[in-house]
């Protein structure tokens, strides 16, 4: 029998990983893969590669939260594709002790670093870390004051799905933050940041890691993500209002920042 299968269903769906086209349901597998790989050396490389200033772009996104000193409610962030927690960790900080971060994830290995950074902080009251989908959060309606994702959004394999379930999870009035590698802006600063993305970039991770492979999808991620204002635009798509982005580093970064109203 010949299988016959439309060219919208799930198999018959391409996206990217990295700068190869493949069927939407072998992306999470292989993202999860690279994570395994890298989860235990992830937060020192971040620091090699970026040489600390990923630090600096995660402080402005909290800043760009304008949280209150004081609160006599509870301020509950949701930190999508949270990582080893370093948004979370900093919002908690900032936030003590009105505030609530619920961390997740969808690899394990990743979860399992932020769950004991955030123990051995002394943050576990004010935390929930879980491993869950970016696009389909177990959470309810209109749950969270706040949702960051912090480079994580250009692993999901369906961004329109992700910015559904960060619309549907916020509260009205709640706002949207994700701190994204964007198109560089800066004249030259794209020449050199391309030679060292693909050259140092992978060799750094073969070195620390001992997988460049993952480290070389990392980057081909980069260039395959949308565009500064086309990434707005699917914001807006999504229900977004007030939305804006703002450039670091001369577009190395972003920060794009929507409100659900």
């Amino acid at each position: 029998m010949v299988r016959v299968m439309s060219k919208d269903s799930p198999s018959a769906r391409k996206t990217s990983f990295g700068f190869a086209e493949i069927a939407e349901e072998d992306k999470q597998p292989r993202v999860n893969a690279v994570f395994d790989s890298v989860a235990g050396r992830y937060d020192l490389m971040n620091d090699l590669m970026s040489g600390g200033l990923h630090r600096l772009w995660k402080a402005t996104l909290i800043d760009m939260l304008s949280l209150p000193r004081r609160s006599t409610r509870c301020f509950r962030l949701i930190d999508v594709a949270g990582g080893t927690g370093d948004i979370t960790l900093r919002f908690l900080d900032r936030s003590r002790p009105y505030g609530h971060a619920t961390l997740c994830d969808i690899n394990p290995a990743m979860v399992e670093q932020a769950r004991a950074r955030v123990a051995a902080a002394g943050h576990g009251d004010r935390t929930e870390v879980t491993v869950a989908n970016a696009e389909r959060l177990p959470f309810d309606d209109r749950a969270f004051d706040a949702f960051t994702i912090a480079f994580g959004m250009r692993n999901v394999t369906r961004i329109d799905a992700a910015l559904g379930e960060a619309f549907r999870v916020l509260k009205p009035g709640g706002r949207f933050l994700c701190l994204e590698f964007s198109t560089v802006k800066m004249p030259g600063l794209d020449a050199l940041y391309d030679a060292y993305s693909f050259t140092a970039i992978p060799a750094l991770g073969k070195l620390v890691t001992g997988d460049g492979a993952a480290y070389r999808y990392l980057v081909e991620s980069i260039r395959r993500f949308p565009s500064q204002r086309r990434f707005a635009g699917m914001i807006e798509a999504a229900g977004f209002e007030r939305v804006t982005f703002r450039n670091l580093s001369g577009g190395i970064v972003a920060i794009h920042s929507g409100w659900r109203l």
